[in-house]
């Protein structure tokens, strides 16, 4: 075994491994060729994919779901587990290099069930983890803005805010990208039927929803993500494939609640009825068994603020979970790869550095039609021992 990294290295250095000046790799899963990389003789800016199914021996053009890498002057690919394909782009940015192609996971196995086709999605490889998002829902009226207002000020560095779509008109002084994405009612209902909400809601005649990207956007950032949604958009979040910790914030009474809506002083008396009438409903719903997993009762505002903090661990007597951002590591222009179980390793094809670059691919969590994350990249001396023990382990 102490051989081992000898071996690996030199079959690297020789440029034996996958090489990433590849305009297009085939990577063979099951009976299944996965032909990826720029078509001869066509000029689309992302990278391609063809499947040439071996039983059939015919090529399919399967449906192509998320957000498409733009193309590059080539690429490496390597099989994960059968039902995807990593894919380490040339010349990119390294917040751009690793995407990965899910060819057989449940959400593509669903979605073939859905189109009744060959389906293929892609997912952007993010390095790094991430904290659980956190879901609160309410009724109107109960001070669920305040709340993560509070929360948001206290801790900025900590929380962002998915800033939500609708269809209604702005109020008084609200800005579009901050209050909400206003948009057109033809826009978002396209977008929706393309898979690009996690969920949405018609609420008082106008549309809602939290999009994919605007959840994913605060996690890029390095931030714990507060979605502020009703029961019906908590309920879709919770069956969809997102991990959250779900909150619902109640009035302490019926009365209190109208009271605070009337003294909002910008609806009629008609909207008025209509948000109690849809509050009580609310309310009855937010109880249903399995949605949420916390609720707390806002009779006296600082001390829910205190409960809430409480429950993310940040009331002082817990310390709050600490992720120190994602080390960045630029891949060489051109490298060849080898896999070495759920370690990739990647050495550069024209560098005279002895440094081979490890990425860990043993913790994914996530995946299409959001992004994948838990990758961890980290360099080692190729003639240390510490790239024994890695093989060794793997």
């Amino acid at each position: 075994m102490g051989e081992a990294p000898a071996l690996f290295v030199d079959y690297l250095q020789n440029g034996c491994g996958l090489k990433s000046n590849c305009c297009q790799t085939a990577t063979v899963i099951g009976s299944k060729r996965y032909l990826i990389g720029k078509t001869v003789g066509e000029s689309t800016m992302s990278i391609d994919v063809r499947i040439f199914d071996e039983c059939r021996r015919e090529w399919v053009i399967p449906t192509v779901l998320g957000k498409k890498p733009e193309q590059c002057n080539g690429h490496s690919a390597v099989s994960l587990n059968g039902d995807r394909i990593l894919i380490i782009r040339k010349d990119s940015l390294p917040a751009d290099s690793i995407w990965i192609l899910e060819v057989d996971s449940k959400y593509v196995r669903d979605q073939k069930k859905v189109l009744e086709t060959e389906v293929v999605a892609w997912s952007k490889g993010v390095i790094g983890d991430t904290e659980k998002p956190i879901v609160i829902s309410g009724p109107s009226g109960v001070g669920k803005g305040t709340l993560i207002s509070m929360l948001m000020k206290e801790f900025p560095s900590m929380f962002g805010f998915s800033v939500s779509h609708t269809t209604r008109a702005p109020r008084g002084m609200e800005q579009n990208g901050v209050h909400y994405h206003f948009t057109e009612r033809i826009v978002m209902e396209k977008d929706i039927k393309d898979g690009k909400f996690l969920e949405f809601a018609s609420v008082h005649g106008n549309l809602y929803g939290t999009s994919i990207e605007a959840v994913e956007a605060v996690a890029d950032a390095g931030k714990r993500c507060i979605l502020d949604i009703d029961v019906q958009g908590a309920r879709s979040v919770r069956a969809s494939s997102l991990e959250a910790t779900f909150i619902f914030i109640c009035p302490p009474s019926m009365e209190e609640l109208e009271k605070r809506l009337r003294s909002r002083g910008t609806e009629a008396e008609e909207q008025v009825l209509k948000r109690l009438r849809n509050a009580e409903a609310e309310i009855e719903q937010g109880k249903s068994p399995g949605i949420f997993d916390h609720f707390l009762y806002n009779d006296n505002l600082e001390e829910c603020y205190k409960n809430l903090k409480k429950l993310l661990g940040l009331d002082g007597t817990t310390a709050p979970t600490h992720r120190p951002s994602a080390k960045v590591v630029d891949l060489p222009l051109n490298h060849t790869v080898l896999k070495a179980d759920n370690k990739i390793l990647i050495a550069g094809s024209e560098n005279a550095s002895k440094n081979l670059i490890v990425l860990d691919v043993s913790l994914l969590i996530g995946g299409a039609p959001w992004r994948t994350r838990g990758l961890h990249i980290f360099e080692v001396d190729s003639s240390s021992d510490c790239l024994n023990e890695i093989i060794q382990l793997s």
